[in-house]
């Protein structure tokens, strides 16, 4: 039985660890999101939508957006190991963020929406676990034992206080935040929001 749930389980990470299907996401990431906004609005245009969910969906999403933001405002890829900011609580806190993203756009669907949390959240969790394995491999490369006592000392996914203090969880760089683009990545979901307001009440 162990033997059966287990091989289920690696034909699954399989799925997601495959070079070619991450390699065919890649390059239609970006067309597929225009896409389904555009899906999305039509859907909202022809529907009613609730201002609550609407809101609660939005606010769900910028809590996302900011764990998001908050990790360009500490992050200087692959040359300082980050350690500070939300590093400090999480060793993977923007998957975190892009959970609540996603999450918040789920919610805008108000009820029906809801049934959609649970296998979002598994699929997402399984996207989530095998990216951060490929990563984390990555960085033991790059900066070896410095790296390795930081997994000891903060979990993987799971937020903890340990492994720094106040000052360093407190830790934001303006300058960081505009060399990871973290204001595009605001401007573009704000945007998307406006295209899903305007098709929910004002374009009807």
């Amino acid at each position: 039985m162990t033997t059966e749930n287990s091989g289920g389980l690696e034909k699954i990470h399989a799925v997601f660890n495959h070079p070619g299907l991450r390699k065919f996401w890649c390059r239609i990431r970006y067309p597929f999101a225009a896409g389904l906004l555009v899906v999305l609005a039509w859907l909202f245009w022809r529907t009613a939508v609730a201002p609550f969910w609407f809101w609660t969906g939005f606010g769900v999403s910028m809590l996302g957006e900011f764990i998001q933001l908050w990790c360009f405002a500490a992050l200087k890829k692959e040359k300082v190991l980050a350690c500070r900011g939300p590093y400090v609580l999480v060793r993977n806190p923007m998957y975190l963020g892009r959970y609540f993203i996603v999450l918040g756009v789920f919610l805008l669907f108000g009820e029906p929406g809801l049934w959609a949390v649970l296998p979002y959240t598994v699929f997402y969790w399984f996207y989530m676990y095998n990216r951060v394995r490929r990563e984390e491999a990555k960085l033991i490369g790059i900066f070896g034992a410095d790296y390795e006592a930081y997994c000891r000392n903060v979990n993987r996914f799971l937020p903890s206080p340990r492994g720094g203090n106040l000052g360093n969880v407190l830790y934001w760089k303006w300058d960081l935040l505009a060399g990871n683009h973290g204001w595009l990545n605001l401007a573009a979901l704000l945007g998307v929001y406006a295209v899903l307001y305007v098709a929910a009440f004002v374009a009807k």
